[in-house]
Protein backbone atom coordinates (compact mmCIF):
# COMPACT_ATOMS: atom_id res chain seq x y z
CA UNK A 1 0.00 0.00 0.00
CA UNK A 2 1.22 3.47 -0.85
CA UNK A 3 1.98 5.48 2.27
CA UNK A 4 3.37 8.86 3.17
CA UNK A 5 7.06 9.29 2.45
CA UNK A 6 8.69 6.66 4.61
CA UNK A 7 12.08 8.39 4.62
CA UNK A 8 12.30 11.37 7.00
CA UNK A 9 11.73 14.50 4.93
CA UNK A 10 14.86 16.12 6.37
CA UNK A 11 17.09 13.58 4.64
CA UNK A 12 15.29 14.07 1.33
CA UNK A 13 15.79 17.82 1.67
CA UNK A 14 19.48 17.26 2.27
CA UNK A 15 19.77 14.97 -0.71
CA UNK A 16 17.78 17.22 -3.05
CA UNK A 17 19.80 20.23 -1.98
CA UNK A 18 23.05 18.38 -2.55
CA UNK A 19 23.98 18.80 1.12
CA UNK A 20 26.36 16.11 2.31
CA UNK A 21 29.29 15.74 4.59
CA UNK A 22 31.36 13.71 2.16
CA UNK A 23 31.79 13.40 -1.59
CA UNK A 24 29.26 11.26 -3.40
CA UNK A 25 29.30 9.46 -6.74
CA UNK A 26 29.23 11.37 -10.01
CA UNK A 27 25.77 12.47 -11.14
CA UNK A 28 23.64 10.14 -13.20
CA UNK A 29 19.87 10.26 -13.70
CA UNK A 30 18.17 7.64 -11.54
CA UNK A 31 14.61 8.56 -12.44
CA UNK A 32 12.32 11.15 -14.00
CA UNK A 33 8.67 11.99 -13.42
CA UNK A 34 7.41 14.53 -15.95
CA UNK A 35 10.09 17.23 -15.93
CA UNK A 36 11.29 16.35 -12.41
CA UNK A 37 14.71 14.70 -12.33
CA UNK A 38 16.20 12.55 -9.56
CA UNK A 39 19.97 12.09 -9.61
CA UNK A 40 21.80 9.00 -8.41
CA UNK A 41 23.98 11.27 -6.28
CA UNK A 42 20.86 12.36 -4.39
CA UNK A 43 20.14 8.73 -3.45
CA UNK A 44 23.73 8.21 -2.32
CA UNK A 45 23.66 11.42 -0.27
CA UNK A 46 20.41 10.45 1.46
CA UNK A 47 21.81 7.00 2.32
CA UNK A 48 25.09 8.48 3.61
CA UNK A 49 23.32 11.04 5.77
CA UNK A 50 20.92 8.50 7.25
CA UNK A 51 23.78 6.16 8.14
CA UNK A 52 25.71 9.05 9.69
CA UNK A 53 22.71 10.15 11.73
CA UNK A 54 22.13 6.55 12.84
CA UNK A 55 25.51 6.32 14.51
CA UNK A 56 27.25 4.87 11.46
CA UNK A 57 24.81 1.96 11.20
CA UNK A 58 22.63 1.16 8.20
CA UNK A 59 18.93 1.98 8.64
CA UNK A 60 16.92 -1.23 8.57
CA UNK A 61 14.61 -1.51 5.57
CA UNK A 62 16.01 1.58 3.86
CA UNK A 63 18.03 1.31 0.66
CA UNK A 64 18.28 3.06 -2.70
CA UNK A 65 15.13 1.28 -3.92
CA UNK A 66 13.12 2.65 -0.99
CA UNK A 67 14.51 6.16 -1.28
CA UNK A 68 14.00 6.28 -5.06
CA UNK A 69 10.39 5.12 -4.67
CA UNK A 70 9.72 7.87 -2.12
CA UNK A 71 11.39 10.49 -4.30
CA UNK A 72 9.35 9.41 -7.33
CA UNK A 73 6.16 9.65 -5.27
CA UNK A 74 7.08 13.14 -4.12
CA UNK A 75 7.90 14.28 -7.66
CA UNK A 76 4.54 12.98 -8.89
CA UNK A 77 2.69 14.85 -6.14
CA UNK A 78 4.64 18.03 -6.95
CA UNK A 79 3.89 17.69 -10.65
CA UNK A 80 0.16 17.37 -10.02
CA UNK A 81 0.22 20.21 -7.48
CA UNK A 82 1.76 22.47 -10.10
CA UNK A 83 -0.87 21.42 -12.65
CA UNK A 84 -3.60 22.19 -10.11
CA UNK A 85 -1.92 25.53 -9.22
CA UNK A 86 -1.91 24.79 -5.50
CA UNK A 87 -0.66 27.86 -3.62
CA UNK A 88 2.74 27.85 -1.93
CA UNK A 89 4.06 31.32 -1.17
CA UNK A 90 7.66 32.50 -1.25
CA UNK A 91 7.24 33.68 2.36
CA UNK A 92 6.30 30.16 3.51
CA UNK A 93 9.27 28.63 1.72
CA UNK A 94 11.77 31.22 2.97
CA UNK A 95 10.57 30.81 6.57
CA UNK A 96 11.07 27.05 6.39
CA UNK A 97 14.47 27.45 4.72
CA UNK A 98 15.57 29.69 7.60
CA UNK A 99 14.31 27.12 10.10
CA UNK A 100 16.21 24.29 8.41
CA UNK A 101 19.43 26.29 8.23
CA UNK A 102 19.15 27.18 11.92
CA UNK A 103 18.63 23.48 12.71
CA UNK A 104 21.84 22.52 10.90
CA UNK A 105 23.82 25.39 12.44
CA UNK A 106 22.74 24.25 15.90
CA UNK A 107 23.35 20.59 15.04
CA UNK A 108 26.92 21.20 13.90
CA UNK A 109 27.84 23.72 16.59
CA UNK A 110 27.74 27.06 14.83
CA UNK A 111 27.75 28.89 11.53
CA UNK A 112 31.45 28.32 10.79
CA UNK A 113 31.23 24.59 11.45
CA UNK A 114 28.12 24.34 9.28
CA UNK A 115 29.80 26.15 6.37
CA UNK A 116 32.88 23.97 6.67
CA UNK A 117 30.84 20.75 6.61
CA UNK A 118 28.46 21.94 3.89
CA UNK A 119 31.38 23.40 1.89
CA UNK A 120 29.27 26.44 1.08
CA UNK A 121 28.17 29.67 2.73
CA UNK A 122 24.91 29.97 4.63
CA UNK A 123 23.53 32.06 1.75
CA UNK A 124 24.47 29.38 -0.80
CA UNK A 125 22.93 26.69 1.40
CA UNK A 126 19.71 28.69 1.62
CA UNK A 127 19.56 28.93 -2.16
CA UNK A 128 20.17 25.18 -2.42
CA UNK A 129 17.28 24.46 -0.07
CA UNK A 130 14.70 26.69 -1.77
CA UNK A 131 13.60 24.27 -4.49
CA UNK A 132 13.44 21.03 -2.45
CA UNK A 133 11.50 22.76 0.32
CA UNK A 134 9.11 24.30 -2.20
CA UNK A 135 8.59 20.83 -3.65
CA UNK A 136 7.99 19.36 -0.21
CA UNK A 137 5.37 22.03 0.49
CA UNK A 138 3.68 21.34 -2.85
CA UNK A 139 3.69 17.58 -2.22
CA UNK A 140 2.10 18.07 1.20
CA UNK A 141 -0.54 20.40 -0.27
CA UNK A 142 -1.39 17.85 -2.96
CA UNK A 143 -1.62 15.05 -0.42
CA UNK A 144 -3.98 17.14 1.72
CA UNK A 145 -6.16 17.88 -1.30
CA UNK A 146 -6.45 14.20 -2.20
CA UNK A 147 -7.51 13.11 1.31
CA UNK A 148 -9.35 16.20 2.54
CA UNK A 149 -12.82 14.62 2.23
CA UNK A 150 -11.87 11.22 3.66
CA UNK A 151 -13.61 10.42 6.96
CA UNK A 152 -14.29 7.30 9.05
CA UNK A 153 -17.53 6.16 10.65
CA UNK A 154 -17.79 4.42 14.05
CA UNK A 155 -18.55 1.19 12.18
CA UNK A 156 -15.32 1.52 10.18
CA UNK A 157 -13.35 2.22 13.35
CA UNK A 158 -14.72 -0.96 14.94
CA UNK A 159 -13.97 -2.99 11.81
CA UNK A 160 -10.40 -1.64 11.81
CA UNK A 161 -9.93 -2.47 15.50
CA UNK A 162 -11.45 -5.96 15.22
CA UNK A 163 -8.83 -6.88 12.61
CA UNK A 164 -5.99 -6.30 15.12
CA UNK A 165 -5.08 -9.58 16.87
CA UNK A 166 -5.70 -9.34 20.62
CA UNK A 167 -2.04 -9.95 21.48
CA UNK A 168 -0.93 -7.22 19.02
CA UNK A 169 -3.06 -4.44 20.49
CA UNK A 170 -1.10 -1.61 22.07
CA UNK A 171 -0.45 -1.77 25.81
CA UNK A 172 -0.72 1.62 27.51
CA UNK A 173 0.91 2.55 30.78
CA UNK A 174 -1.14 4.65 33.20
CA UNK A 175 -1.75 8.01 31.53
CA UNK A 176 -2.87 11.29 33.01
CA UNK A 177 -4.18 14.65 31.83
CA UNK A 178 -3.27 17.56 34.08
CA UNK A 179 -3.98 21.27 34.48
CA UNK A 180 -1.62 23.49 36.42
CA UNK A 181 -1.29 27.05 37.66
CA UNK A 182 2.31 28.20 38.07
CA UNK A 183 3.46 31.36 39.79
CA UNK A 184 7.14 32.29 39.85
CA UNK A 185 8.15 34.16 43.03
CA UNK A 186 9.65 37.58 42.41
CA UNK A 187 12.98 38.43 43.96
CA UNK A 188 13.20 41.36 46.34
CA UNK A 189 14.19 44.73 44.90
CA UNK A 190 17.52 44.61 46.76
CA UNK A 191 18.43 41.29 45.13
CA UNK A 192 17.40 42.61 41.71
CA UNK A 193 19.59 45.69 42.20
CA UNK A 194 22.53 43.42 43.06
CA UNK A 195 22.10 41.50 39.78
CA UNK A 196 21.91 44.79 37.85
CA UNK A 197 25.05 46.07 39.59
CA UNK A 198 26.93 42.87 38.71
CA UNK A 199 25.99 43.20 35.04
CA UNK A 200 26.98 46.86 34.93
CA UNK A 201 30.37 45.88 36.36
CA UNK A 202 30.78 43.16 33.69
CA UNK A 203 29.91 45.71 30.99
CA UNK A 204 32.52 48.11 32.36
CA UNK A 205 35.21 45.40 32.38
CA UNK A 206 34.39 44.35 28.80
CA UNK A 207 34.40 47.89 27.42
CA UNK A 208 37.67 48.72 29.19
CA UNK A 209 39.31 45.59 27.79
CA UNK A 210 39.98 44.10 31.23
CA UNK A 211 37.95 40.95 30.49
CA UNK A 212 36.34 39.39 27.45
CA UNK A 213 32.60 38.92 27.13
CA UNK A 214 33.06 35.18 26.55
CA UNK A 215 35.12 34.63 29.72
CA UNK A 216 32.64 36.51 31.89
CA UNK A 217 29.70 34.62 30.36
CA UNK A 218 31.36 31.28 31.11
CA UNK A 219 31.99 32.33 34.70
CA UNK A 220 28.83 34.18 35.64
CA UNK A 221 25.94 33.63 33.22
CA UNK A 222 22.87 31.87 34.59
CA UNK A 223 21.87 30.58 31.14
CA UNK A 224 22.96 26.91 31.04
CA UNK A 225 22.21 26.64 27.31
CA UNK A 226 24.80 29.26 26.28
CA UNK A 227 27.16 29.53 29.27
CA UNK A 228 29.76 27.08 27.94
CA UNK A 229 29.67 28.77 24.51
CA UNK A 230 30.62 32.14 25.97
CA UNK A 231 27.00 33.28 25.84
CA UNK A 232 26.72 32.95 22.06
CA UNK A 233 23.29 32.89 20.39
CA UNK A 234 22.49 32.97 16.67
CA UNK A 235 19.44 35.04 15.77
CA UNK A 236 17.35 35.68 12.69
CA UNK A 237 14.62 38.26 12.14
CA UNK A 238 12.22 35.35 11.54
CA UNK A 239 12.87 34.20 15.15
CA UNK A 240 11.07 37.21 16.62
CA UNK A 241 8.17 35.12 17.95
CA UNK A 242 10.39 32.58 19.70
CA UNK A 243 12.55 35.04 21.68
CA UNK A 244 11.66 37.43 24.45
CA UNK A 245 10.66 40.65 22.62
CA UNK A 246 12.78 42.95 24.82
CA UNK A 247 15.88 40.79 24.40
CA UNK A 248 15.28 40.43 20.63
CA UNK A 249 14.68 44.12 19.89
CA UNK A 250 17.63 45.20 22.04
CA UNK A 251 19.98 42.77 20.28
CA UNK A 252 19.05 43.98 16.79
CA UNK A 253 19.54 47.64 17.72
CA UNK A 254 23.21 47.05 18.57
CA UNK A 255 26.17 47.74 16.30
CA UNK A 256 28.93 45.15 15.90
CA UNK A 257 31.03 44.99 19.08
CA UNK A 258 28.61 47.15 21.06
CA UNK A 259 27.45 46.02 24.52
CA UNK A 260 23.91 46.88 25.56
CA UNK A 261 22.83 48.49 28.81
CA UNK A 262 21.26 46.07 31.29
CA UNK A 263 17.85 44.93 30.01
CA UNK A 264 15.12 42.90 31.69
CA UNK A 265 13.44 39.94 29.98
CA UNK A 266 11.01 37.36 31.30
CA UNK A 267 14.05 35.24 32.25
CA UNK A 268 15.98 37.84 34.24
CA UNK A 269 18.51 40.61 33.52
CA UNK A 270 20.96 40.62 30.59
CA UNK A 271 23.75 42.45 28.90
CA UNK A 272 24.02 41.68 25.17
CA UNK A 273 26.86 42.13 22.69
CA UNK A 274 26.46 42.15 18.93
CA UNK A 275 29.22 39.94 17.49
CA UNK A 276 28.35 40.04 13.80
CA UNK A 277 25.40 40.78 11.57
CA UNK A 278 24.55 39.82 8.01
CA UNK A 279 21.21 41.25 6.89
CA UNK A 280 18.48 39.61 8.94
CA UNK A 281 20.90 37.18 10.62
CA UNK A 282 23.02 38.00 13.64
CA UNK A 283 25.35 36.39 16.16
CA UNK A 284 25.16 37.85 19.66
CA UNK A 285 26.48 37.05 23.12
CA UNK A 286 24.66 37.57 26.38
CA UNK A 287 25.14 37.20 30.09
CA UNK A 288 22.01 36.35 32.06
CA UNK A 289 21.67 36.97 35.77
CA UNK A 290 18.58 35.59 37.48
CA UNK A 291 17.99 37.35 40.83
CA UNK A 292 17.97 34.69 43.51
CA UNK A 293 14.71 33.89 45.27
CA UNK A 294 14.70 33.66 49.07
CA UNK A 295 12.52 31.43 51.20
CA UNK A 296 10.41 34.46 52.13
CA UNK A 297 9.33 34.97 48.50
CA UNK A 298 8.63 31.26 48.09
CA UNK A 299 6.49 31.25 51.23
CA UNK A 300 4.53 34.29 50.05
CA UNK A 301 3.84 32.70 46.66
CA UNK A 302 2.84 29.42 48.31
CA UNK A 303 0.36 31.32 50.47
CA UNK A 304 -1.08 33.03 47.38
CA UNK A 305 -1.54 29.72 45.55
CA UNK A 306 -3.11 28.14 48.61
CA UNK A 307 -5.76 30.89 48.53
CA UNK A 308 -6.32 30.24 44.81
CA UNK A 309 -6.67 26.50 45.48
CA UNK A 310 -9.30 27.13 48.16
CA UNK A 311 -11.30 29.22 45.69
CA UNK A 312 -11.05 26.44 43.10
CA UNK A 313 -12.09 23.70 45.51
CA UNK A 314 -15.05 25.79 46.74
CA UNK A 315 -16.16 26.49 43.17
CA UNK A 316 -15.66 30.25 43.49
CA UNK A 317 -13.54 30.31 40.31
CA UNK A 318 -12.87 27.86 37.49
CA UNK A 319 -9.41 26.60 36.57
CA UNK A 320 -9.46 28.54 33.29
CA UNK A 321 -10.14 31.75 35.20
CA UNK A 322 -7.23 31.03 37.54
CA UNK A 323 -4.94 30.60 34.53
CA UNK A 324 -6.18 33.84 32.96
CA UNK A 325 -5.71 35.78 36.19
CA UNK A 326 -2.47 34.35 37.53
CA UNK A 327 -0.72 32.23 34.85
CA UNK A 328 2.06 33.47 32.60
CA UNK A 329 1.82 33.60 28.80
CA UNK A 330 3.18 30.07 28.30
CA UNK A 331 0.37 28.66 30.47
CA UNK A 332 -2.31 30.76 28.79
CA UNK A 333 -1.32 29.42 25.36
CA UNK A 334 -2.27 25.89 26.48
CA UNK A 335 -5.11 26.96 28.82
CA UNK A 336 -3.01 25.61 31.68
CA UNK A 337 -2.98 22.04 30.38
CA UNK A 338 0.32 20.20 30.81
CA UNK A 339 1.62 19.10 27.40
CA UNK A 340 3.64 15.97 26.71
CA UNK A 341 7.11 17.18 25.58
CA UNK A 342 7.66 13.94 23.67
CA UNK A 343 4.42 13.61 21.71
CA UNK A 344 2.83 17.06 21.90
CA UNK A 345 -0.40 15.51 23.21
CA UNK A 346 -2.13 16.11 26.55
CA UNK A 347 -1.63 12.51 27.73
CA UNK A 348 1.37 11.91 29.97
CA UNK A 349 2.94 8.89 31.56
CA UNK A 350 5.24 9.14 34.57
CA UNK A 351 8.27 9.00 32.25
CA UNK A 352 7.03 12.12 30.41
CA UNK A 353 7.02 14.28 33.56
CA UNK A 354 9.70 16.27 35.32
CA UNK A 355 10.91 14.81 38.61
CA UNK A 356 9.18 17.47 40.69
CA UNK A 357 5.82 16.68 39.07
CA UNK A 358 6.34 12.98 39.79
CA UNK A 359 7.00 13.76 43.45
CA UNK A 360 3.94 16.02 43.65
CA UNK A 361 1.64 13.34 42.24
CA UNK A 362 3.14 10.66 44.46
CA UNK A 363 2.60 12.75 47.59
CA UNK A 364 -0.83 14.10 46.62
CA UNK A 365 -2.31 10.83 45.27
CA UNK A 366 -4.86 12.88 43.31
CA UNK A 367 -8.09 11.48 41.92
CA UNK A 368 -9.74 12.96 38.80
CA UNK A 369 -11.20 16.37 39.67
CA UNK A 370 -8.94 16.95 42.69
CA UNK A 371 -6.48 19.84 43.04
CA UNK A 372 -3.11 19.47 44.77
CA UNK A 373 -1.72 21.69 47.49
CA UNK A 374 0.98 24.19 46.36
CA UNK A 375 4.27 22.52 45.48
CA UNK A 376 7.70 24.13 44.96
CA UNK A 377 9.62 23.02 41.86
CA UNK A 378 12.51 24.00 39.58
CA UNK A 379 11.97 24.41 35.82
CA UNK A 380 14.40 23.44 33.05
CA UNK A 381 16.33 26.68 33.62
CA UNK A 382 16.59 25.88 37.33
CA UNK A 383 14.18 28.73 38.06
CA UNK A 384 12.11 28.16 41.20
CA UNK A 385 8.33 28.26 40.92
CA UNK A 386 5.27 27.16 42.85
CA UNK A 387 2.35 25.29 41.26
CA UNK A 388 -0.94 23.64 41.96
CA UNK A 389 -2.08 20.76 39.77
CA UNK A 390 -5.55 19.46 38.91
CA UNK A 391 -5.99 15.84 37.85
CA UNK A 392 -8.29 15.86 34.82
CA UNK A 393 -8.16 12.16 34.01
CA UNK A 394 -6.16 9.08 34.93
CA UNK A 395 -6.24 5.72 33.20
CA UNK A 396 -5.09 2.39 34.57
CA UNK A 397 -2.48 0.37 32.65
CA UNK A 398 -4.43 -1.53 30.00
CA UNK A 399 -4.50 -3.18 26.62
CA UNK A 400 -6.02 -0.90 23.97
CA UNK A 401 -9.82 -1.06 23.72
CA UNK A 402 -12.60 0.86 22.01
CA UNK A 403 -14.15 2.22 25.20
CA UNK A 404 -11.02 3.88 26.60
CA UNK A 405 -9.01 4.56 23.44
CA UNK A 406 -11.58 5.26 20.71
CA UNK A 407 -10.04 8.57 19.59
CA UNK A 408 -6.57 7.09 19.09
CA UNK A 409 -7.93 4.04 17.27
CA UNK A 410 -10.09 6.29 15.08
CA UNK A 411 -7.06 8.43 14.20
CA UNK A 412 -5.15 5.34 13.00
CA UNK A 413 -8.18 4.03 11.10
CA UNK A 414 -8.51 7.41 9.39
CA UNK A 415 -4.83 7.44 8.45
CA UNK A 416 -5.14 3.97 6.95
CA UNK A 417 -8.19 5.03 4.92
CA UNK A 418 -6.38 8.16 3.74
CA UNK A 419 -3.41 6.05 2.66
CA UNK A 420 -5.73 3.82 0.66
CA UNK A 421 -7.34 6.88 -0.97
CA UNK A 422 -3.91 8.29 -1.79
CA UNK A 423 -2.81 4.96 -3.28
CA UNK A 424 -5.92 4.77 -5.45
CA UNK A 425 -5.43 8.35 -6.64
CA UNK A 426 -1.75 7.79 -7.26
CA UNK A 427 -2.16 4.59 -9.26
CA UNK A 428 -4.76 6.31 -11.42
CA UNK A 429 -2.29 9.13 -12.13
CA UNK A 430 0.80 7.08 -12.96
CA UNK A 431 -0.27 6.49 -16.60
CA UNK A 432 -0.62 10.26 -17.11
CA UNK A 433 3.01 10.99 -16.16
CA UNK A 434 6.11 10.56 -18.27
CA UNK A 435 8.25 8.15 -16.23
CA UNK A 436 11.83 7.06 -16.71
CA UNK A 437 13.68 4.83 -14.25
CA UNK A 438 17.27 3.79 -14.82
CA UNK A 439 17.72 0.11 -15.65
CA UNK A 440 19.90 -0.34 -12.56
CA UNK A 441 16.73 -0.17 -10.45
CA UNK A 442 14.45 -2.38 -12.54
CA UNK A 443 14.82 -5.25 -10.10
CA UNK A 444 13.47 -3.16 -7.17
CA UNK A 445 10.18 -4.85 -6.19
CA UNK A 446 8.70 -1.66 -4.74
CA UNK A 447 9.06 0.10 -8.11
CA UNK A 448 6.77 -2.34 -9.94
CA UNK A 449 3.82 0.04 -9.58
CA UNK A 450 5.63 2.51 -11.83
CA UNK A 451 4.96 0.05 -14.68
CA UNK A 452 8.52 0.10 -15.97
CA UNK A 453 8.58 -1.06 -19.53
CA UNK A 454 10.86 -0.86 -22.57
CA UNK A 455 9.41 2.50 -23.54
CA UNK A 456 9.99 4.16 -20.15
CA UNK A 457 12.96 2.45 -18.58
CA UNK A 458 16.54 3.57 -18.85
CA UNK A 459 19.33 1.36 -20.07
Amino acid sequence: MLKKLAIPALFLFMASAGFAQEKVVADKIAGIVGDKIILKSELATAIADMIRNNGGQEVKGVDECTILDNMLIQKALVLQAEKDSLPVTDEEVEAEVDQKIRYFIQLYGGKDAFEQIAQRTVYQAKMDFMQPIREQRLAEAMRRKVVQDVTVTPTEVKEYFDKIPADKRIFYESEMQLDQVIIYPKASRDIEQLAIADLNEYKKQIESGQRTFESLARLYSDDPGTKEKGGTIELSRSDNKTFDPVFFSTAFRLKEGQVSPVVKSKFGYHIIQMVSRNGDDAVVRHILRIPQITQAEIDETTKQLDTIRTALVNGQIQFGQAIALYGDESQKSTAGQVMNPRTGSTFLTISDMDKDMVLLLKDANLKPGEVSKPHVFSDDRNKKGVRIVKMLSKSEPHRENLRDDYDRIAARALEQKRSAALEKWFLSKIPTFYIMIDGEYRSCPNLAKWEIGPATAGN
